[in-house]
């Protein structure tokens, strides 16, 4: 792991709905792990609603889920935290944004994973989708202090990436999974012995098939909402300045100009 100056290191939030969920993300996440950055995973609620381990109570289904969420932080080397957002249930809404916000506000993250927008079975599980809107939501709303007092609002940019529907028509960045194929299938038993998902070899084909698309052996997808597109190392920190600017950073680029002159 690299060591970076305070200025320059990172911070990956991936927030998304059920422990089991990161298994699309792992080269992600390793990848900003390898240039010495913070990655905190969260997951809005513990996937109590399972039915994978047979007729147990719904405690000890948040037991189970609980332990394997926090091997699979043990396991990629990660900071992990749940919410108690309730399984099959989680909305949209301002209180859950709000709620997120002051998450974001507490981690000052500078990139977001999470979910889009989908069309397929999976990914457009209702929780996956408002799990991404949520979170889109209070990126916004954790700028403003009285939505997040007591902790400080984060006002600095926090570009967004999703996960990469069949059907995206959005930018998408690709990082090479072959570095990290270990963790991946590593974290992909955990979740497999645990809920009988995902299996290995559907693990390896996806990886395989999107690896494809970008030349590589193995590749991981994601949309690009606010960043270049392309192959990167790693997700963060992205290429914002390329894009049409926020107002504020365009003021802020003038200014550099008129400095440079």
């Amino acid at each position: 792991m690299k060591a970076l100056e305070a200025e320059d290191r990172q911070t990956l939030l991936v927030v998304l709905a059920h422990p089991d969920d990161e298994v699309g993300a792992v080269a992600a996440m390793l990848a900003q792990r390898a240039r010495g950055d913070r990655v905190v995973l969260c997951w809005l609620t513990r996937g109590e609603m399972t039915e994978a381990f047979g007729p147990i109570s719904p405690d000890e289904v948040i037991a189970r889920r609980t332990e394997t969420g926090r091997n699979a932080g043990r396991i990629l080397g990660i900071e992990t935290r749940f919410l108690d957002f309730p399984d099959t249930a989680v909305e949209s809404g301002p209180a859950a944004a709000r709620r997120v916000a002051k998450l974001i506000a507490e981690v000052q993250p500078t990139g977001v994973l999470t979910f889009g927008d989908a069309w397929r079975r999976g990914l457009r599980h209702p929780d996956h989708q408002a799990t991404g809107r949520i979170v889109r939501d209070a990126i916004t709303l954790a700028r403003i202090q009285k939505v997040v007092a007591p902790a400080r609002s984060h006002r600095r940019e926090v570009p967004v990436f999703t996960y990469r529907g069949l059907h995206s028509a959005l930018p998408s960045v690709a990082i090479d999974a072959e570095p990290y194929l270990d963790k991946v299938f590593e974290l992909g038993r955990l979740y497999f012995e645990a809920l009988e998902f995902p299996h290995p070899g559907w693990l390896e084909e996806r990886l395989r098939i999107v690896g494809r698309r970008w030349g590589l052996a193995y590749a991981e997808e994601f949309d690009a909402w606010e960043t270049n597109p392309g192959l990167v190392s790693a997700l963060l920190p992205g290429d914002l300045d390329a894009l049409s600017p926020h107002p504020e950073r365009r003021a802020e680029s003038s200014i550099r100009l008129m400095d440079d002159s």
